[in-house]
This record gives C-alpha cells, sequence and structure tokens, in this order.
C-alpha cells in the first residue's frame, strides 16, 4: 500500500510539472505561430507584387511582339510591292 502511495505522489508530481512545462510550451507555441503568420503576410505580399509586375512585363512584350508583327508585315509589303514592280519592267 505505502509503494502505491509513494508511486502515485511521485506519478502526480510528474504529471503537474509536465502540465505546467506544457502551458508555457504552449504559450511559446502560440508566440512562435504568430509571428510565423506574420511572416507568411509578408510574403504573400511580396508573392503578390511580384505577381504584378510579371503580369505588367508580360503586357509590355505582348505589346512589343503586336508592334514587331506589324512592322515586319509592312516591310514585307514593301519588298513585295518592289519586286512587282521589277518583275513588270
Amino acid at each position: 500500500m505505502m509503494k502505491a502511495t509513494k508511486l502515485f505522489v511521485i506519478l502526480l508530481s510528474a504529471g503537474l510539472t509536465v502540465g505546467c512545462a506544457s502551458k508555457g510550451d504552449v504559450s511559446n507555441l502560440q508566440t512562435q505561430v504568430d509571428g510565423l503568420k506574420a511572416e507568411v503576410s509578408s510574403v504573400k505580399s511580396t508573392a503578390d507584387e511580384a505577381l504584378s509586375a510579371a503580369q505588367s512585363a508580360e503586357a509590355a512584350a505582348n505589346k512589343a511582339a503586336a508592334a514587331a508583327q506589324r512592322a515586319e508585315s509592312a516591310i514585307n509589303e514593301k519588298l513585295d510591292k518592289g519586286f512587282r514592280k521589277g518583275a513588270l519592267k
């Protein structure tokens, strides 16, 4: 009986110690989670800015490609006119 009582006291002490440490650990983990949430928010903001910049660059590249296509068509038309004039002579 005495052995069971000692074991119970030891287990109870260990349980209380672990319980208190767990509350401190939970508080520490909550602080870390809050910090990580702030970091994730910052990273998301940066990613959104990068996406916006990439979309702007894509739009500019598409405009440049369209302008190059128009210039190529104009040059080809001039060359065709020149060849037609030479063939008619």
